[in-house]
């Protein structure tokens, strides 16, 4: 089929319906066919919400757009091996090897760019430039490093994270019983861009994070620790939502912590807390009196406060759990309101970007 002979509009159209894999191949045809797809499918890539470079311990990123009911792969990167089938292309100036691969799942081939671990970083920085330059910058990019054991010892699986212009990254990390090598995962979030998202599952370890660890600036965090401590993100927190699952957590933690958001002493970019108890369950008439909350007239309806997940590890649940309370706090420095909701073993902390005299406007 020759594209150049249709008129512009079914162009479009077959463009349009051709896989993000095949446009991203059929743009090295020429400067021409680049330009084309780029103009003609402008608000078709203006609606991705993202594209998301997944890897693990191997580094060898898979590069998709996520999508129900299964995401969109554009390619991948993988370890060198030569095959009679590869093909070079130009990307960004640097020459690299590919090959088509079909998944199981999928009825179109699909791009792997093969390089030697030496030139991996190199590799992804160049296909990286390209997709600015293809998709645009309207589009987020994510890294997003999953499955990381970490034993006793970490040098061996502490990841690789690329130097890339305008990426967001993420990271999924398990720390085994007994984990003793603090130092070295200090280092890798010191020397690491400040992650958007973590995801960990921690148990327990003879040393503590470092209160001034980078891992308590990351915007969002999903952890499940077997001691509220190891991180202890209801004292040193800086990041915007935190869902935490604890074994041991009282009262009176939680009761710190209201306090000091109350006080403005910490927790300032803070939109969303959730932490659940394990174990136990929260007496909500002690932590209500510790924190001295603000009620709402129990003939009427508060508003309901949920606000849009900074990172989803899966597609579904774009919200965070709508809080629907009649206790609510103020923070002293601003006159902002956060909502205050426990139920069973579960504290529920939402804020709101208004002052309490909005806040109460809202109460139906």
């Amino acid at each position: 089929m020759i594209l150049s002979k249709y008129p512009y509009l079914v162009q479009q159209e077959i463009l349009h319906n051709m896989e993000y894999s095949d446009l991203f191949l059929l743009s090295f045809v020429s400067k021409r066919m680049k330009k084309l797809i780029k103009l003609s499918q402008t608000k078709h890539f203006k609606s991705i919400g993202s594209i998301v470079y997944e890897t693990d311990r191997t580094v060898q990123p898979c590069v998709y757009i996520p999508e129900e009911p299964f995401n969109k792969t554009i390619m991948r990167i993988i370890n060198h091996r030569k095959t009679k089938n590869d093909f070079q292309l130009n990307v960004c100036g640097k020459i690299i090897n590919f090959r088509l691969c079909k998944e199981y799942r999928s009825e179109n081939p699909y791009p792997v760019a093969s390089c030697n671990s030496s030139e991996k970083e190199c590799v992804i920085q160049s296909i990286h430039n390209y997709f600015l330059k293809f998709f645009g910058n309207s589009v987020e990019y994510h890294w997003k490093d999953i499955e990381h054991n970490l034993n006793q010892k970490v040098e061996h699986y502490i990841p690789i994270i690329p130097q890339l212009q305008n990426v967001s990254f993420s990271i999924d990390m398990y720390l085994k019983y007994q984990f003793s090598d603090m130092e070295n995962l200090e280092n890798f979030f010191s020397s690491s861009p400040v992650f958007k998202a973590i995801r960990m599952w921690t148990a327990r370890s003879a040393e503590l994070f470092n209160p001034e660890s980078k891992i308590y600036q990351t915007e969002c965090i999903d952890i499940q620790q077997l001691r509220h401590t190891f991180p202890d993100l209801l004292r040193y927190f800086q990041g915007k939502q935190a869902f935490i699952r604890s074994c041991s957590c009282g009262e009176l933690d939680l009761i710190e912590f209201v306090n000091k958001w109350k006080s403005g002493n910490g927790f300032q970019k803070l939109e969303y807390l959730e932490m659940e108890m394990i174990c136990d369950e929260v007496s909500q008439t002690q932590v209500l009196n510790g924190i001295g909350p603000k009620y709402i007239d129990a003939t009427k309806q508060p508003p309901t406060h949920s606000v849009p997940k900074l990172f989803r590890w899966y597609l579904s649940d774009p919200n965070t759990d709508p809080i629907i309370s009649h206790s609510y706090v103020v923070r002293e420095t601003d006159n902002r309101v956060a909502s205050v909701s426990i139920q069973e073993n579960t504290l529920f902390f939402g804020v709101w970007d208004k002052t309490e005299e909005e806040f109460l406007r809202m109460v139906n």
